[in-house]
């Protein structure tokens, strides 16, 4: 059962020529997810060969360009692809206003239909939800209404180990009740407990997504726990106060952020253009925080069922 994050971009405010404006893609169960939808983020999906008519649903954390100027020529060229299954865009007001606009002025209607659901950035709730997965808003810190995303895997079935099932000749009705967490009576008139007999294949995973934001204690407790957090380090420490000033985070404190939610692995991303090389970011972050993985377009991090972290590229 795959649990896997996509990095299309890692750039802040402005592109450079080896990072784009923020987008991720998440695949749980080969359903996908875009979270967040920069310029060029249907570029970096066909780069990275992802097909953008399997997106389930968006995400979008605040109404900045570097997170939604993508999100229109997505929609048109989906449009042209012949998406015809409806499409669901989770994001905060007045988002739902701002997409009308667009279509009016250009004109454009769509073959599909679009399910638009606007948050209140500043609650944490749960805001969208299916039979694999469920979405909880994060309030963040930033200068417009902004939201992060915890995504977290249901809680798997449960399976009968196979030697219980031979021992006692279980039959496929009895299976099937043990399958839905119920004691079952065997031949001989005694009680098979469903602890002795069923288990979890894994414990669900989770990807916390954070940005924009200034550190912020609430909402490293709302995703207190998390298997991977995304949390933006636009900044060095050394360039701390013009984080504060336009609502960032330094790569420092998005360790320490990670540090007090007992993530298990942090990425890093949203980095300033002003830096060409991110080593230093790198480097600063993992210094307070061991597990820290350094983002950049196109890096693929996989949960694996034993919640472990493999990293790769496409």
């Amino acid at each position: 059962m795959t649990f896997q994050v996509t990095i299309l971009g890692c750039s802040s405010a402005r592109p450079t020529l080896s990072r784009h404006h923020t987008a991720h893609v998440l695949n749980v169960h080969e359903q996908f997810f875009l979270i967040d939808c920069g310029e060029g983020t249907q570029y970096q999906l066909a780069r990275y060969g992802i097909n953008p008519l399997k997106l389930n649903a968006v995400f979008i954390s605040h109404l900045h360009g570097d997170h939604t100027y993508g999100i229109f020529g997505l929609l048109s060229t989906m449009a042209m692809m012949g998406r015809q299954r409806a499409l669901e865009i989770v994001a905060p007001k007045p988002f739902g206003e701002m997409l009308r606009s667009h279509f009016a002025f250009f004109r454009i209607e769509l073959p599909y239909p679009l399910e638009i659901r606007e948050v209140d950035a500043r609650k944490s709730e749960t805001v969208w939800e299916n039979r694999v997965m469920t979405v909880t808003t994060v309030p963040l810190r930033h200068r417009v209404p902004c939201c992060g995303y915890l995504f977290r895997e249901r809680m798997p079935g449960l399976n009968v180990h196979k030697e219980t099932v031979g021992f006692y000749g279980l039959d496929p009705r009895q299976i099937a009740a043990l399958k839905r967490g119920e004691d079952v009576m065997l031949a001989n008139g005694l009680i098979l407990p469903n602890e002795e007999a069923a288990y979890r294949p894994y414990e669900p995973r989770s990807y916390a997504f954070c940005s924009d934001t200034t550190p912020s204690g609430k909402a490293a407790a709302i995703v207190e726990g998390a298997d991977l957090l995304y949390h933006e380090a636009t900044y060095l420490h050394a360039d701390k106060e013009l984080a504060a000033k336009t609502g960032h985070s330094t790569a420092w404190q998005a360790a320490r952020i990670a540090g007090r939610a007992g993530a298990k692995h942090l990425v890093l991303g949203h980095y300033s253009s002003r830096y060409k090389e991110l080593e230093p970011l790198f480097a600063e972050a993992q210094a307070e925080f061991p597990a820290t993985v350094l983002g950049r377009d196109g890096l693929v991090l996989t949960l694996e069922k034993d919640r472990s972290l493999k990293i790769g590229e496409k």
